[in-house]
């Protein structure tokens, strides 16, 4: 089926470019929401509802629902390697049991289809075959592209996220894009051909110079941004504004000369993604997105494909914690995070604390050795981790992402969420002048979260 006028036709030549598990996650849950949409739209039903997507209207202006939009579309690694030359600690992992076999759906487009028939149709749907079905028309599935980082505890998330993509029958091509000088050069001309063919290019991080570079070869008539954590609010923000692309923890800053040699390509790509009648541009978001760029469509990420694939999971009594790299980005002071983990921990009496994956092994060793918290370094986004269990009733955070994406993935399972703020002693003098009015934002958007005061440092 077409995926705008709902007339029959061959599915779109469709790329997704990641350099993140959460990125990769977030494809995986655009894909799952419109297969949906295709496959309830050829059983007749063009107007069903979005998949697990009414609650994410996000804020004023939006405008809820939209029913327009349900027209639109939308190796060998170790997780838990240190960084070279760093001495092994102690730092468990969650156990790691085979993954389970999905979970019934929530209630959706499909949900009245028998499991077999409606994996089926999301197969077909997305121009996979099912069984018994005949080859589909050449370029007919969605192609994931993995612009692979250095980082190893992101290559082992990554790896772990592309096994999960290929058993949904996707393509995985992994780029490795950082793997030497003339690496680039290497994966920007083997993928240009693929790029000028494709019909529709979804992308994690728009503000990625690598994903900048490849917007200027592309001829693609539909943009699809999926969320990339906190980044994305500000995204569309800036894009609504017409600025300059710049991640939020940096604005503010002169730019460096890096900075101003890509600046024209940056401005390429700001106009590329900016919506006219020759391009549509979507954004598929569960944060909260208030300035809306004219003709951008907001689809809602409601996590219908976590829901469906794990979980539910088992719930404890205790309470875990959620990391954060904001010591990392240098936001917030390294001794002043220490403190606010340990009286946060207390004072909840939480037990494991859930490393992102860019945290510092010796920032995490520090945290084990003072707080008593057991480090778990997950080898899945921490979405997944939670709603594969077993986790805490209480999950305590600091503003990021999880305050947004967490109540959804746990909906049903009597999970709360906790947020702290950041007190703006704990930021460095190098800060963004917007950072503490950017990390409140964060926070009281989120919806679903018990909001809790600053904890204070002795």
């Amino acid at each position: 089926m077409s995926p705008r006028a709902g007339q029959p036709g061959p599915p779109a030549r469709t790329l997704a470019f990641v350099e993140s598990p959460v990125q990769l996650l977030n494809v995986l849950e655009w894909a799952h929401l419109y297969a949906g949409r295709i496959a309830a739209g050829a059983q007749g039903a063009p107007g069903a509802p979005d998949v697990e997507g009414a609650q994410g209207a996000q804020g004023a202006g939006t405008g809820g629902a939209d029913p327009a939009a349900a027209a639109r579309p939308g190796g060998s690694d170790p997780a838990t390697a240190l960084l070279p030359g760093q001495a092994a600690v102690p730092v468990p992992a969650l156990p790691a049991p085979a993954l389970p076999a999905p979970a019934p759906p929530a209630p959706a487009a499909l949900g009245a289809v028998p499991p077999q028939s409606r994996r089926a149709a999301v197969r077909r749907a997305l121009g996979r075959r099912a069984p018994g079905d005949r080859a589909p028309a050449a370029g007919a599935d969605l192609t994931v592209v993995v612009l692979a980082p250095t980082d190893p505890m992101t290559r082992g998330q990554l790896r772990r996220m592309a096994d999960l993509a290929r058993e949904d029958g996707h393509r995985v091509r992994w780029e490795e894009a950082r793997g030497g000088a003339s690496a680039p050069f290497q994966t920007i001309g083997g993928l240009a051909g693929v790029l000028r063919r494709a019909d529709r290019i979804v992308m994690g991080d728009p503000f990625s110079r690598y994903v900048q570079l490849l917007l200027t070869i592309t001829r693609a008539k539909d943009l699809v941004v999926v969320d990339d954590g906190t980044a994305t609010m500000e995204f569309v923000a800036q894009l609504a504004r017409g600025e300059r692309l710049v991640r939020w923890h940096r604005k503010g800053g002169r730019p460096g000369a890096r900075d101003l040699l890509f600046a024209p390509v940056s401005s390429s790509a700001r106009r590329r993604l900016t919506p006219n009648a020759r391009r549509r541009v979507e954004v598929f978001s569960s944060m909260p997105v208030s300035e809306i760029p004219d003709g951008v469509t907001v689809t809602a990420n409601g996590f219908a494909w976590t829901r469906a694939r794990f979980g539910p999971p088992t719930v404890t009594a205790g309470a875990d914690m959620v990391g954060t790299s904001l010591v990392e980005t240098g936001v917030v002071d390294g001794e002043r995070y220490l403190e606010a983990v340990r009286a946060l921990a207390k004072a909840h009496g939480a037990t494991r604390y859930f490393a992102h994956r860019r945290e510092h092994p010796d920032k995490l060793r520090r945290l084990a050795a003072e707080t008593g918290l057991e480090i778990v370094r997950p080898e899945l986004p921490l979405e997944l981790i939670a709603r594969r269990g077993p986790v805490g009733r209480t999950i305590l955070s600091f503003p990021s992402t999880v305050v947004h994406t967490l109540p959804l993935a746990l909906a049903g399972t009597g999970v709360r969420v906790a947020v702290c703020d950041i007190d703006p002693a704990w930021l460095t003098d190098t800060a963004s002048p917007r950072a503490q009015g950017f990390l409140s934002g964060v926070t009281g958007t989120a919806r679903d979260v018990h909001r809790l005061a600053a904890v204070s440092l002795a």
